[in-house]
Parts: structure tokens; sequence; C-alpha cells
């Protein structure tokens, strides 16, 4: 983003019981419409890893069990219920999410050593993604930070979920005000004093 939209002032430092892995595919990391990073950022209790690296493709990812792959395979279970029934005895869950484009996400399962037999979690319908600065091919897809925003919600609660979805809000709406595709006034954030949007002419 230009620095004078930037939104780090808008990123809260949540803390949580649920630990974040996000597995982040190397060409979607240099992107400046990622938002992976941004829910990483978010949270305390996360890490991320970037995979795609040929000289790292057989590493393992640095687990803790009890975890779950957030991803809606053909096997995955209600986030509720697989989370409810791999932590009942008290264990702290880590959530892993991949963050690439869809190809990229669903090609983690069965290129990462540990993630093949792990358990895929996913998410109930819901309102459709509010993410506009990119196409959509998947009618229920979602940006990641969204996807992590949600699940949190679930494990976490609405507040946190809130929080997460706060700095991403600000982010699209931002840039699409940058790019003159929205009034300042729909701006929910705000724009920061000295900001100007890009002039086409």
């Amino acid at each position: 983003m230009h620095l004078r939209l930037c939104v780090c002032s808008l990123i809260p430092r949540i803390e949580t019981r649920t630990r974040l892995l996000l597995v982040i595919h190397r060409i979607e990391d240099r992107k400046t419409t990622n938002t992976g990073r941004l829910a990483s950022e978010c949270l305390v209790n996360s890490q991320v890893v970037v995979r795609g690296h040929p000289a790292a493709a057989n590493e393992p990812l640095p687990l803790q069990t009890p975890a779950v792959l957030l991803f809606p395979a053909t096997d995955a279970l209600p986030l509720e219920r697989l989370a409810s029934r791999l932590t009942s005895d008290g264990s702290a869950l880590t959530l892993v999410v991949p963050d690439g484009n869809w190809r990229q996400a669903s090609k983690v399962r069965r290129r990462i050593p540990g993630l093949r037999d792990m358990p895929c979690a996913m998410l109930p319908a819901s309102e459709k993604s509010n993410y506009r600065l990119r196409s959509e091919p998947h009618e229920h897809g979602l940006a990641t930070i969204e996807a992590i925003a949600r699940a949190f919600g679930i494990l976490e609660g609405r507040g946190v979920q809130e929080a997460l979805e706060l700095p991403f809000r600000a982010m699209v709406e931002r840039t699409l005000w940058a790019r003159g595709s929205v009034a300042t006034a729909d701006v929910t954030s705000g724009i920061p004093r000295g900001a100007m949007r890009h002039n086409p002419a």
C-alpha cells in the first residue's frame, strides 16, 4: 500500500489459546494483495512458513498437536465439531492454514510432510467474501484473513473475529479508494491526512 494509506496503526495484537500456523506459497508471499501475513501480524500466537522453495521442498512443518488443516477437502469435517473432539482433554489447537490461490492451497496437503494424514476442517456456509481486490473463481472462496477470522470466531469468540476483520476491511477500502473505485465516505476506517488518490489521467 501507499505509505500514507498504511493500515499498520490499525493492526491489533491478539492473544489467543489457538495457534495459527500459516503455510504461505513463496509466490503469494511477494504479492501486495496478500492477506495471510496481515492475519499473522494480528495474532501473537502465530508462525509463518514459506513453502515452494526447491531447497526446502521436503522440510516438515513445525507442528504442534493436536492440529487441523483449514481446507474444504472432500473429507473435511465442520471446524467446531473437529476442534471439540481434538481438544476434549484441554489441549490447545493448532490451526494450519494454506495461503495462496486455490490451486496452490489445494496441493499443500499432499506436498508437505505431516499434512497428508492431518484432519481437514471446513467453515460453515456464511456470507460471501468482502475481498474486492482479486477475482474469486469459487462462489464461497474467501481471502485468507477472512477464513482465519471466521475460524477464530468459532474457536476464540466473535470479538477475535471482528478484531481480525478490521484491518482487512481498512486494507480493502483504502486500496479501492486509492484506485478511485469507492467514495471517501465509504471508507469506514477513514482516510489519513495527506493521502491522495491515483489519477489515471
